[in-house]
């Protein structure tokens, strides 16, 4: 029958899929009546998804659950969108983040180095690769201890000056 996070994704994945989204992500934190399950999802051609779609779905992913009854006692369900700065915790996730700034800390040091700042240039199965001062860094994704994209605030222009 699968464990339970596995019987969860592919439950979630599923109804997601079912409602042209897609799963992107899928944690369950905690114990007991504190228990979360977050829900990341995205939409399948990268345009976002609204507040009303999230809500919509966050009611339909509620039944689906609760169908499921995946752990004793009461759970909070978070449905949301990856933001402007992702976390990124699989493979899939660089590969749509490829020509995006991200920052990568590891366990260990890569290149003689535990932080790295720059542009994800490619990304496979099994690592990626980043471009660090004009460098190529390859990372394996088992090095990692965290990594998201970064958004940069670009500062507007002052109204009624020229540009």
């Amino acid at each position: 029958m699968g464990s339970v996070p596995d019987r969860l994704w592919s439950e979630v994945e599923s109804y997601v899929a079912a409602e042209h989204l897609e799963l992107d992500d899928l944690e369950t934190l905690g114990e007991g009546s504190g228990r979360i399950i977050r829900v990341t999802i995205d939409a399948t051609e990268g345009a976002g998804v609204d507040v009303g779609r999230i809500a919509k779905l966050s009611r339909g992913l509620s039944r689906v659950l609760d169908d499921l009854d995946p752990y004793e006692g009461s759970y909070t369900l978070e449905v949301s969108s990856p933001g402007l700065e992702r976390k990124l915790r699989r493979p899939r996730h660089y590969e749509k983040s490829v020509g995006k700034e991200i920052k990568v800390k590891t366990a260990a040091p890569v290149s003689g180095e535990r932080t790295h700042n720059g542009v994800l240039t490619a990304a496979d199965d099994s690592s990626f690769t980043m471009s660090v001062d004009g460098e190529p860094r390859r990372i394996d994704y088992d090095a990692v201890a965290s990594a998201r994209t970064v958004f940069e605030w670009k500062k507007a222009a002052k109204p009624g000056s020229r540009l």
